[in-house]
């Protein structure tokens, strides 16, 4: 989108030092007619980068249209592996922080998990949670949907979640927390409150966790424990620890080992006998009668 041409005061005086910048800027032709070159340039650029983002947009598509049977192939293949996904998301420290208990077993009948932007990419995407049957709800798809409202800002919705009768997991998880107090800072939600909240849709952190890092390759998150040994993490771990037994062992023990680091030509004082004593006592005696 070009920027809108700039007014600019034609005058024969340059500015003058000290004036208020809140002012109007009195230029002189030449610096005037230098900036609306400059502005004309800055124009062009402006319609570059538009154009550059509508090309853009029309690859992402293309690309979009290209992983869809890779995404669903994948999705096939994680279904051979038990708990594939809550595993994935107690991995996440960021969705793991909002996980309660109860609601990572709910998880564990998540069996796929799909997200699909909208032909016009710019207008939103929406997020498909698939479950087996189980003991909480009777959907079989939960789908949390972004896009732009009616008035041209953010907005979302999801699927009413159809609880069996005791087993919503919203109110039961309210009420434990208004009786233990705040478990979490503010803006922490459990999991499903995070599901039916639409108050910010343009800062939701864990919907775009989702959409651009859960989703694009959810294995670095099942794999998580195992990549961080393979990086050499635990190993670290276990060196600081040598590291820590070594200088309390050298802490406690300053004065072990003195003997071994004297040089070579010391001088040792040896003890002197007391019968020694007696023997030099009498000689200095014999002396003084001698005199």
């Amino acid at each position: 989108m070009s920027s809108p041409a700039k007014k600019i005061k034609k005058s024969d005086e340059p500015v003058s030092a000290g004036g208020d910048v809140n002012e109007t800027r009195d230029y002189d032709i030449e610096i005037q007619n230098t900036l609306q070159e400059i502005d004309t340039c800055q124009n062009q650029i402006d319609g570059l980068n538009e154009k550059a983002s509508d090309e853009i947009l029309e690859v992402e598509k293309k690309y979009n249209k290209l992983r869809k049977p890779y995404f669903q192939k994948r999705n096939d293949i994680i279904k051979r592996i038990p708990n594939f996904w809550v595993t994935a998301f107690v991995n996440n420290k960021r969705i793991a922080e909002i996980l309660e208990e109860e609601e990572e077993d709910a998880l564990r009948y998540l069996n796929k998990l799909e997200v699909e932007e909208f032909e016009d990419i710019k207008s939103g995407y929406r997020i498909n949670f698939y479950f087996d049957e189980n003991p909480y709800f009777t959907n079989d798809i939960l789908t949390k949907e972004f896009h732009l409202g009616s008035s041209g800002d953010p907005a979302s919705e999801s699927t009413e979640i159809c609880w069996k009768e005791g087993s919503d997991l919203t109110k039961k998880l309210k009420g434990k927390n208004q009786l233990k107090g705040r478990k979490r800072p503010l803006g922490h939600r459990s999991f499903f409150e995070w599901f039916t909240d639409h108050g910010d849709p343009s800062a939701d952190e864990i919907a775009e966790l989702i959409k651009d890092d859960m989703w694009p390759n959810p294995l670095q998150y099942y794999l998580a424990p195992d990549m961080d040994v393979e990086n050499g993490i635990e190993g670290e771990e276990i060196d600081s620890e040598e590291e820590d037994d070594d200088e309390e062992a050298g802490e406690d023990g300053d004065d072990v080992g003195v003997e071994e680091d004297l040089p070579d030509d010391s001088v040792v004082v040896a003890e002197e006998d007391p019968e020694d004593e007696d023997d030099l006592m009498v000689d200095d005696d014999a002396e003084r009668e001698g005199k």
